[in-house]
């Protein structure tokens, strides 16, 4: 999460990864909110980064990064395990 360190990153990454399973409505374990709040915050970083070539910084703005992330995160896991 860009320009966090490791302890806020894990409490943005929860927050954003509770946010996701509430507007996907699944239910997670508060560990896989924050391994999807990261690495959902990390994959949607790459593709801002790709696109824009700049990210959202701060806290409010790697938390919007974050929710996005792991909403395609689920989105996929879901797809993949319904196939």
């Amino acid at each position: 999460m860009t320009g966090l360190g490791w302890f806020a990153a894990i409490i943005v990454g929860a927050l954003a990864g509770w946010i996701a399973e509430k507007i996907m409505k699944t239910d997670h374990s508060l560990i896989m909110n924050i391994i999807l709040g990261i690495f959902g915050a990390i994959v949607f970083n790459w593709i801002l980064v790709t696109i824009f070539g700049s990210t959202l910084g701060g806290w409010i703005g790697q938390l919007f990064v974050g929710t996005v992330g792991a909403c395609l995160l689920i989105a996929a896991g879901s797809m993949i395990r319904n196939r």
